[in-house]
């Protein structure tokens, strides 16, 4: 699983251009020879025929990334982002558009910035991309308006931890890809979505394709465990096991649903611990209220500067939330929740 996690970090997958870690993973999987279905947004949707209700887990392919908005005349390339502290790109290798083209994030120099300018924060409209290119005539042979730009960053063993691009979510990507090697007492639907990070979309028409009755999100989120914090806003620690959510910014979790994870965790000695924090969300909050809803769970692991040009993650916490995830479904749990609907 971690193995796999390398490959799809590595891949480009920005919101809206998720093609590689879509076919990356339908390739991966085909052996299983499960109905799969890609739907008309990018959604890749695979079945494993059960009895049982209907459960739908889900990971989003996308990451956060950047969109080429104009070719000055200098060469250099203007760009929107969403979802990314300006603070942290400056510097940064990126690759541009479908051919990879190399270049990196620059912003004025630091000599030329007046004390104004020092002091302040950078927006990004005020940083570009520098491909190399002589002049504009030279960057338009080699590139466009509505090229996708992801950060040229390579996955690595950073000590005892993992450090790697899009860890949000490919870390969830190989947790569902390894859930779908084993078979459960349930009908069960993997979704494998686009575009949550421009607004959980891919999730709104997985919901109603699958019609689930129950749902798990597999996430990585928030590990605001730094030096000075109090230990409340954390909102998770790296090697403090999975992640149950009981609230983020777009889904409030039933007791129930929550309380089956937990159960779940302890009853199999998993290492968990409770999302604290309600900012963020995941593609949980358009499932729940999808059609006429759903019980939603979610379970996520800690990452260090999520979205970001590097995030760094524990293996041992990802191993703990694939583990609480095929428990849920072995023990069917899932009845524990569905009973009181």
């Amino acid at each position: 699983m971690l193995a796999r996690l390398e490959q799809l970090s590595n891949l480009c997958g920005v919101s809206g251009d998720e093609g590689r870690v879509r076919a990356y993973i339908k390739q991966a999987l085909a052996p299983l020879k499960l109905e799969t279905h890609t739907d008309p947004l990018g959604n890749l949707i695979l079945h494993r025929p059960g009895p049982g209700p209907r459960i739908l887990a889900c990971a989003h392919m996308d990451e956060v990334g950047m969109l080429v908005r104009g070719i000055l005349e200098d060469g250099t390339l203007a760009y929107d982002a969403k979802g990314i502290d300006p603070r942290c790109v400056v510097g940064k290798r990126v690759r541009v558009g479908e051919s990879g083209l190399p270049g990196v994030i620059g912003a004025k120099a630091i000599h030329m910035q007046t004390e104004e300018e020092f002091a302040s924060v950078w927006e990004h409209r005020a940083l570009y991309v520098d491909i190399g290119a002589k002049d504009k005539a030279d960057a338009e042979a080699n590139a466009a308006v509505g090229d996708f730009i992801c950060f040229d960053t390579r996955f690595m063993r950073l000590g005892a931890l993992l450090s790697g691009k899009a860890l949000d979510d490919r870390i969830g990507c190989a947790i569902l890809m390894q859930l779908l090697q084993n078979t459960y007492a349930c009908d069960f639907y993997a979704a494998f979505t686009v575009q949550e990070e421009l607004g959980l979309r891919g999730a709104i028409t997985a919901a109603y394709a699958v019609r689930p009755q129950l749902a798990l999100v597999l996430e990585a989120t928030t590990a605001n465990d730094l030096p000075g914090l109090r230990p409340d806003e954390s909102v998770t620690r790296v090697g403090g096991g999975a992640a149950i959510t009981m609230m983020d910014g777009v889904t409030m979790a039933l007791p129930r649903m929550f309380f089956a994870l937990k159960a779940a965790a302890e009853q199999n000695g998993i290492p968990y611990q409770v999302r604290q924090g309600t900012r963020g969300g995941t593609d949980g909050g358009s499932i729940h209220t999808a059609l006429a809803g759903c019980p939603v769970g979610g379970i996520s692991v800690p990452c260090r500067y999520i979205h970001s040009p590097c995030g760094v993650a524990s293996g041992e916490d990802i191993q703990a939330a694939y583990a609480l995830a095929h428990a849920f479904l072995k023990e069917e749990r899932f009845h524990e929740v569905l009973r009181h609907v």
